[in-house]
């Protein structure tokens, strides 16, 4: 017998696990850790959310199975959503299905539409699950930018001419996660006509849509007229509502790709716990001032940790969406390697981060920080890295 079944062997060593393990084992020795590397929300649901799914868990008929692709009112919930926020009509019947997080969403679809030697285009860097969720499927992965510029066009047209077989899914996820990079509705007009011109899937996971600043509301692909020929999208209630515990989100759009989904959905579960989805009804349904409440709060967070690592001599982009930051390694320090970066982050100045070569090799050089801590753990996070950067040679000409 082999000692690692098919699909394990196909799985490389999770990097950010290694860091993570690091974090947990500082923790127990005692060490305050100033833990910016996963993107779990610091913050609490809205309370009406709360009270919905007590009330709901407290009747004797909400404790069997539930729906697999969810109940009728949070599909006509998440329709409405669309309506509202981009003026896209959905049908809540065939084009909507809940998921448990937008990261179930995409290893099931993963699971309905591709098929061993199947070649996916994936961004690098990415969060894992854009390009892992297709590989334990038996998918090949071609790689494609992140950074979408004319480069990234005509590297998708490169993956187009030169690979066999010809790439049948395209991953996009803007705001990016890690790089927050974001994209305007030009760019998924033109993605939209390359996909229908190549007969091309789009898979859009847009689970940062309400997590945007500066006032320059965040754009879904399905905006597009015709997009729901070719494109299925992804939103989260994780980082919206600060519920990532709750695992609610939703694909929309192409009502193929949304039946395939469902089906083998219905292979594998029974859906979220009931009250939690009437729960889910209620956090779309009802006010949605926490929305913005959490928009200006982690803005806020963005422009002291901009400011303050700054003054602690390290120079990080202001992320124009997401709850990340994507920081470039110190230019003193860049030979160290994401990795060791982290670690070294860790143990000397007891602040956590994410190595960017946890997210693909293209994320060498960089780490993600995740703004999920308040504004004085930000700026105690700056003090120990100023003295981090001090020990190692690297001079900053302020105080912070």
């Amino acid at each position: 017998m082999e000692d690692e079944f098919y699909r394990i062997k196909r799985l490389p060593p999770y990097v950010i696990a290694e860091v993570n393990a690091m974090r947990h084992a500082a923790r127990r020795a005692g060490q305050d850790i100033i833990d910016l590397g996963m993107g779990n929300p610091d913050l609490p649901p809205p309370q009406h959310v709360i009270d919905k799914l007590c009330e709901v868990a407290r009747k004797p008929d909400a404790h069997g199975y539930s729906q697999s692709k969810g109940i009728p009112g949070l599909r006509r919930a998440q329709a409405n959503y669309y309506g509202n926020r981009f003026g896209v009509d959905v049908d809540p019947e065939t084009e909507v299905v809940v998921t448990m997080g937008s990261k179930e969403g995409l290893a099931s679809l993963a699971t309905a539409i591709t098929a061993p030697g199947d070649v996916v285009l994936a961004p690098n860097p990415s969060y894992p699950i854009h390009t892992f969720g297709f590989i334990i499927a038996g998918a090949t992965i071609r790689s494609v930018p992140t950074t979408p510029d004319e480069h990234y066009w005509e590297q998708l047209d490169r993956a187009m001419a030169f690979t066999v077989p010809r790439p049948s899914i395209l991953v996009v996820n803007y705001p990016s996660n890690p790089t927050a990079e974001t994209v305007d509705l030009a760019f998924y007009e033109r993605l939209v006509a390359w996909a229908k011109e190549n007969k091309v899937w789009i898979l859009s996971d847009l689970a940062y849509s309400e997590l945007y600043y500066d006032g320059n509301p965040t754009r879904s692909i399905l905006e597009v007229p015709g997009a729901k020929d070719v494109a299925v999208e992804f939103t989260s209630m994780s980082k919206t509502y600060s519920m990532a515990g709750w695992r609610m989100g939703f694909a929309v759009g192409n009502a193929k790709l949304i039946a395939a989904m469902s089906r083998v959905k219905s292979y594998l579960d029974y859906g979220a716990f009931t009250p939690i989805q009437a729960a889910a009804c209620a956090a779309l349904n009802g006010p949605q001032d926490i929305v913005e409440k959490n928009r200006q709060l982690y803005q806020k967070r963005r422009d002291v940790m901009v400011e303050a690592f700054g003054r602690a001599g390290w120079e990080i982009p202001s992320p124009k969406a997401s709850m990340f930051a994507w920081a470039p390694l110190p230019p003193a320090l860049r030979d160290m390697g994401s990795l060791e970066f982290s670690k070294q982050l860790l143990t000397e100045a007891e602040v956590a981060v994410a190595p960017g070569v946890g997210y693909g090799e293209d994320g060498e050089g960089f780490v993600r920080i995740a703004m999920v801590e308040n504004e004085q753990r930000l700026r105690q996070a700056a003090r120990n890295i100023k003295r981090f950067l001090n020990s190692k040679g690297v001079n900053s000409t302020t105080t912070s």
